[in-house]
C-alpha cells in the first residue's frame, strides 16, 4: 500500500493559507505558512510496535492543542496490508475535534470510500471528516511495487473515486510520490510529475502533495522541479524523506519561491515498506522551529509539540528523531 513516506512540505503558490494568527515568529510581517501533521497516519502506518486506538486518539487530541491546523488522522485501507490503520473508524469517532481543525483521511481506492461513506450513514450528523487523499507515483516501477497498477491504471481508477468524493461533499487532495529520485528508476524527469499534476487537478483535487519519497532530492533538484510545474500549475504540496538531512534545506527552499503548505510528521515518525534506504519524514519540531527562525509563522506551540514528540516516541519505544525536539526539552530541563 501507499506510504506517503516524505518530510511532506505541502505548498501553495497561488493562495496562501490564511486560517489562523500568529505571533510566534520574529517580526512582525511574517508569511503564515501552514504545516500539516501527518504523524498519526503516514508516521505510524509503518511502525513495527502496534498502536492502540487509545494511543492514536491521545497523540490525534494532543496535536490539536498545539495550534496545528490540519491533522491526518487514519487510512481506509485493508488492515491486512496496513495493520497500523485498524480502527480509523474508531479514531475519526473518538477524538476530540478542536474547531478550526481538519482531520483528513487516506482514501486508497473506492472500496475505501465506501467505508468511509458506511460511517456517514450510520453516524449521521457527527463531523467524521470532510476531507479525503488518494495516491499515486511518478515511477511506473515504484506504482507498480506499491499499487500493483501503472501509473495510467492508477489514474483511471482514482477518476470515479474523486468524483463520488466530491459529491459527498468532500475535499480530495492528491498525493504524488517519487517525484525527484526513484530507488528503481533513478531520476525522474519533472515533465512528468508536471502531467500527473495536471491530471490530479483536473480530475478534482484541490491540492497536490509531491513526495520526494527516498529523501534525495536537494535545494537545487526542488527548485527545477518546482520551476517546471509552475510554469502550468500552482505547486499545492510537497513531500520528503530526510534519508540525506536535506528536508529543513528543501522545504526553506520551497518556502522562499512560494510555497505557504508543509506537510510534517511529529518526532519524525515514519518509514516506506518501496523504498529501501527511506528515513521518517522531516519532523514538525524541526520544521516549525526552522520556519520561526526565518521569520515565517506556523501558528504552532514548538513547546507543547516537543512533549508531544518526546511522548509517542517513548510509546513506541524507539529514539526521537527531532532533534530540535531533542535539544528543546534538554534546555527546558535546565531551566
Amino acid at each position: 500500500m501507499f506510504s506517503a513516506q516524505r518530510i511532506v512540505f505541502r505548498c501553495s503558490v497561488s493562495t496562501p493559507w490564511r486560517g489562523f494568527q500568529s505571533g510566534t515568529a520574529r517580526g512582525t510581517s511574517a508569511q503564515l505558512v501552514k504545516i500539516v501533521e501527518v504523524g498519526p497516519r503516514d508516521g505510524l502506518q509503518n511502525e513495527s510496535t502496534p498502536v492502540s486506538v487509545e494511543t492514536k486518539v491521545e497523540l490525534i487530541n494532543r496535536l490539536s492543542e498545539t495550534g496545528l491546523k490540519c491533522i491526518e488522522s487514519g487510512s481506509f485501507v485493508s488492515p491486512k496490508w496496513v495493520p497500523q490503520m485498524a480502527g480509523t473508524a474508531e479514531v475519526l469517532r473518538s477524538i476530540h475535534r478542536k474547531s478550526g481543525v481538519a482531520y483528513p483521511v487516506l482514501v486508497p481506492n473506492m472500496k475505501g470510500l465506501e467505508a468511509l461513506e458506511a460511517m456517514f450513514q450510520k453516524h449521521p450528523g457527527e463531523p467524521i471528516t470532510d476531507e479525503i487523499a488518494i495516491f499515486t507515483a511518478a515511477s511506473e516501477t515504484f506504482n507498480k511495487k506499491n499499487t500493483n497498477c501503472t501509473i495510467a491504471e492508477s489514474l483511471d481508477r482514482f477518476a470515479p473515486v474523486v468524483e463520488r468524493a466530491l459529491g459527498m461533499g468532500l475535499r480530495v487532495r492528491g498525493y504524488v510520490s517519487t517525484v525527484v529520485v526513484c530507488p528503481y528508476e533513478g531520476a525522474i524527469e519533472p515533465e512528468r510529475v508536471r502531467d500527473i499534476t495536471i491530471k490530479l487537478r483536473e480530475m478534482g483535487c484541490y491540492e497536490v502533495s509531491l513526495g520526494d519519497t527516498i529523501g534525495a532530492a536537494t535545494p537545487r533538484s526542488m527548485e527545477k522541479l518546482l520551476n517546471c510545474i509552475t510554469a502550468a500549475v500552482p505547486v499545492d504540496v510537497l513531500a520528503n524523506h530526510d534519508t540525506y538531512a536535506m528536508a529543513i534545506a528543501n522545504v526553506l527552499t520551497a518556502v522562499k519561491m512560494g510555497v505557504r503548505t508543509v506537510d510534517s510528521s511529529v518526532a519524525g515518525l515514519g518509514g516506506c515498506p518501496y523504498a529501501p534506504g527511506a528515513t521518517g519524514n522531516v519532523a514538525t519540531e524541526d520544521l516549525v522551529y526552522a520556519l520561526q527562525e526565518e521569520g515565517y509563522a506556523t501558528g504552532v506551540d514548538l513547546n507543547s509539540l516537543s512533549g508531544i514528540g518526546q511522548w509517542i516516541s517513548s510509546v513506541l519505544k524507539k529514539d526521537n528523531s527531532s532533534r530540535v525536539g531533542k535539544a528543546w526539552l534538554a534546555r527546558r530541563a535546565r531551566l
